[in-house]
């Protein structure tokens, strides 16, 4: 039974709720292993979904922890099932919700990675925009830097999506939900310099993708050639942990605030559905705050 209502559920994320790929996948590998903890419960359990109750899914969750699972992990676990009992009760599979009085393990926050100003200065200088593929790079880095789009936004983005003119671009991000954000005038140039270099990169007779960034083989790029030109050029300037597209985002929200940006405006540029989400870089602008309470404080200085 768990079977046809786990791929029901799936398809239901895919097709209403426009969930990403990425987190379907991961909702898949999830009950796939709650179904291998309720096969191992009883077989009665597995075959009727009507059976799981708050003790059961608790149990569950322990096993997780006792195997090693970090609370970041366990708590996207509890994402999904809480998601997979919602849809189910919607359908009239359960009478009952488990998964409600179900709580997550507390998730520690991280700060986030991100480059200072004269890092992300050295950075855009790194590529060699004498040739198509450094002009590529360079356009990649400085429109991540620029905008703060994800690497998924990024990819998708189509030359008809650019307005030079206007310097913005229109992204399609989480929930398949449009935003239009703006780019300064240094990405613009790099942007500028990779359209007239782009044609180089397409095999002749060959009709090149509608999406903006190619590979060096004139196909539209791929998350895993994105996150290494990323990973080896911030690796040329910064010894950070973590040296993904992510860190340029980043890198962008923090800048931003540091020169005193509204926190709100910053949370419609990245295309954030909560303010608590964008919150997190509060924490990392310490140097704005330096300001404030030295321009404020009457022995702040």
């Amino acid at each position: 039974m768990i079977e046809a209502q786990r791929q029901a559920f799936l398809e239901s994320l895919s097709q209403g709720r426009n969930y990403s790929p990425r987190t379907i996948a991961a909702y898949r590998l999830d009950l796939s292993q709650f179904e291998e903890f309720l096969q191992r419960a009883g077989s009665e359990r597995a075959l009727d979904l009507t059976l799981v109750d708050l003790r059961l899914l608790r149990r569950f969750l322990g096993e997780l922890i006792d195997a090693g699972l970090s609370p970041r992990s366990v708590a996207r676990k509890v994402a999904c099932l809480k998601s997979f009992f919602r849809f189910l009760r919607r359908k009239g599979v359960v009478s009952a919700d488990p998964t409600s009085l179900l709580s997550p393990p507390k998730v520690p926050k991280r700060l986030p990675r991100y480059l200072d100003e004269e890092g992300a200065r050295r950075l855009m200088e790194q590529p060699d925009r004498s040739s198509p593929i450094g002009a590529r790079d360079a356009a990649i880095l400085e429109l991540f830097y620029s905008t703060g789009i994800r690497l998924s936004e990024l990819l998708g983005v189509r030359r008809a999506d650019m307005d030079l003119e206007r310097r913005t671009v229109n992204v399609l991000g989480k929930g398949r939900k449009q935003r239009i954000v703006p780019f300064g005038s240094h990405a613009e140039a790099a942007l500028r310099l990779y359209a007239s270099m782009r044609p180089q990169l397409v095999p002749k007779d060959h009709e090149p993708p509608p999406e903006f960034f190619l590979s060096v083989r004139g196909k539209r790029m791929q998350p895993k050639g994105v996150n290494e030109l990323v990973n080896r050029y911030i690796g040329a300037v910064a010894d950070l942990d973590k040296k993904s597209p992510h860190v340029l985002r980043h890198t962008f929200a923090t800048h931003l605030l540091n020169r005193g940006a509204d926190l709100q405006a910053v949370r419609e540029l990245l295309g954030h559905a909560s303010l608590s989400t964008t919150q997190v870089y509060t924490h990392v602008s310490i140097d704005r705050l330096k300001r404030v309470y030295a321009q404020a404080h009457p022995r702040g200085s």
